[in-house]
């Protein structure tokens, strides 16, 4: 099999339904941010080992991610035709590993902080950006057409996991977080 098809050599890409549309089309470019996040996650499982906590977890989240993009290339007219079943907890399922890891935790996060502090923190934070980047594409995308809010809350759920994650990483290394500055939101309750 090839690899290669000559299809998109004049600047146009192939979508679910069989539709050609520019390289740089609102949903392509979603799809891209979601690609590359999932290459972020996969370099961030890399670095992690085999048998790390977080394996199954992440994953789970790059198994989610193929799904997500599968929806995103499908225009909403024939999204019921798509043969991936979406997961409609997705955020709450984010939402639970969230607890979960800040349970764990010796304290709360009431800094904004600066990305970093260990590799693999830094690479959290690096998926964390690229996850907030798809969120303003798919945001962009749903302008024009819809995108199923189980992927929104998703990907806003996951930029959030990713930041508990990071911060995990730096709670078990007992290294500490470079400060920035406190949430001003926290501080007026």
């Amino acid at each position: 099999m090839r690899i290669y098809t000559r299809s998109g050599d004049h600047g146009t890409t192939g979508i679910h339904g069989g539709e050609r549309v520019e390289k740089d089309d609102v949903r392509i470019e979603a799809n891209g941010a979601l690609d590359e996040l999932n290459a972020v996650v996969g370099l961030l499982r890399v670095k992690l080992g085999e048998g790390h906590e977080w394996q199954g977890m992440l994953k789970r989240v790059q198994e989610v991610l193929m799904v997500v993009m599968s929806h995103v290339a499908t225009p909403s007219a024939l999204r019921e035709k798509n043969p991936n079943t979406l997961p409609e907890d997705l955020d709450r399922w984010c939402e639970g590993e969230i607890d979960r890891l800040n349970g764990g935790m010796r304290h709360p996060s009431t800094y904004f902080v600066l990305p970093g502090g260990t590799e693999v923190a830094a690479l959290c934070h690096l998926a964390r950006t690229v996850a907030r980047r798809a969120e303003r594409r798919l945001w962009t995308l749903n302008r024009e057409d819809e995108v199923p809010g189980v992927i929104l809350r998703f990907v806003n759920r996951l930029s959030d996991l990713l930041f508990t994650m990071a911060r995990g990483e730096m709670d078990k290394q007992g290294t500490e977080e470079e400060r920035w500055q406190e949430f001003l939101y926290k501080k007026r309750k």
